[in-house]
């Protein structure tokens, strides 16, 4: 069954603001066994978005579209859909009362462009929005069965989820194909290296896609399969991707989209284990990152952005000979801020990063995207040295905390074995 999107909207067709809501239908519809065959987008012009409604009734089977549903005299998907439809639009009653119980929760007044919001085409079937005051609507135009949903993207993904993706599967045959994916985030290796390392994945397994994204700091490797369902896709899909598993190793930190910060916080908790970050050229990112998770107050204890040597010295308690002899960037130095910080918050690791972020401060020992990583735990501490050098300041500090987060991760996956 074809599918097609459309995201409406001046803001999406100059470029003003990024449309994230296609990607995520086009994933939920493939997923549902559909083939997403075009992404549309158009301004607001009535004219313009009839006339590609209509074009999209007589080619699809399905179509979401986006945006256009607001109070506002350039939300034009309702009146544009009856356009197309042939149909004019009218105060539908549900919506309307749906409408007022949004507004009324909010204290806000009845307005007459609120009151726009309900006015849909004859005909159509409107669809309840919980998180926001625009009603949605599904409606037949040509052969195609179009749903229509707000632009922004937590109204969009709630009723995709709550609406539209039970409508659809009442739509295919109970002979439709499957389409499955599987997802692995991985850290610590170039996406040209991975490439290689699973080069022979479609010969080995037939049928399953392979897919690299580089998502900086971090690559995403992708297995696509579909097929009938009675074709064994899951028990194909799972054996291939045991054999990337076994081929990338260590450098897949997360099978299930998570964040690396978020994997390290849940090997905290497991182990019952806390953590302390003494921070210098990454000023505090390591620590955002972390706190960024909820529930990390139950391991996540004390974070310092040390960026002077008086700092390093007189918080975390960095020898002031050390500093004389090796300088800020050095190994012994964050060894040494590792166990600083492990003792003054009393917690089980303690992780410290002092590096050459650039663009400038760089010499020929130690060049620009220099960095040192320590890490103090129950079995005593260890530091280590990498250069990652990307040109940018700021992408150089990202990969400094992705590495030290990194190296925590595995440290915590050894410690478990």
């Amino acid at each position: 069954m074809k599918a097609e999107i459309l995201a409406t909207g001046e803001e999406i067709r100059t470029g003003a603001v990024i449309d994230s809501n296609s990607a995520h239908i086009a994933r939920a519809l493939e997923q549902e066994g559909l083939t997403v065959v075009r992404h549309l987008c158009v301004g607001d012009d009535l004219a313009l978005l009839a006339a590609t409604l209509s074009e999209i009734g007589a080619r699809a089977e399905v179509a979401v579209v986006t945006g256009g549903l607001g109070p506002t005299t350039d939300d034009l998907s309702a009146a544009a859909a009856a356009r197309a439809a042939g149909v004019a639009t009218a105060l539908d009653p549900e919506a309307l009362a749906a409408v007022q119980r949004f507004l009324c929760a909010l204290n806000i007044p009845l307005s007459p462009s609120q009151q726009k919001q309900a006015l849909l085409p004859e005909g159509a079937g409107w669809l309840p929005n919980p998180v926001g005051s625009a009603p949605g609507f599904q409606l037949a135009i040509g052969r195609c069965r179009f749903f229509f949903l707000p632009g922004v993207p937590r109204e969009m993904r709630r009723m995709l989820a709550d609406q539209v993706l039970p409508r659809v599967r009442a739509l295919l045959p109970a002979t439709r194909e499957r389409h499955l994916t599987r997802t692995f985030s991985a850290f610590g290796d170039t996406e040209a290296a991975i490439g290689d390392r699973l080069a022979h994945l479609p010969e080995k397994f037939p049928g399953v896609r392979l897919g690299l994204r580089a998502h900086f700091p971090e690559i995403q490797v992708k297995l696509y399969l579909g097929g009938s369902a009675a074709a064994g896709l899951d028990q194909r899909l799972a054996a291939a991707a045991s054999w990337v598993r076994q081929r990338l190793g260590p450098v897949v930190f997360s099978e299930a989209g998570e964040a690396m910060e978020t994997v390290v916080g849940r090997l905290l908790l497991a182990r019952k284990a806390t953590l302390a970050v003494a921070e210098s050229c990454t000023g505090g990112l390591v620590s955002h990152w972390l706190t960024n998770v909820p529930g990390s107050s139950g391991y996540f204890l004390f974070g310092g952005v040390t960026y002077a040597n008086s700092a390093k010295s007189g918080v975390l308690g960095v020898g002031l000979q050390t500093l004389a002899r090796v300088g800020a960037v050095h190994e012994e130095t964050v060894r040494e801020m590792a166990r600083g910080a492990r003792r003054v918050a009393g917690a089980t690791y303690g992780l410290a990063t002092s590096g050459i972020a650039g663009p400038d401060g760089g010499t020929p020992e130690k060049p620009v995207g220099t960095v040192c990583i320590g890490l103090a735990g129950p079995q005593g501490a260890d530091a280590f040295r990498f250069r990652f050098d990307s040109g940018r300041r700021l992408a150089n500090k990202t990969l400094f905390a992705m590495r030290a987060l990194d190296l925590l991760r595995r440290e915590l996956l050894k410690a478990a074995a």
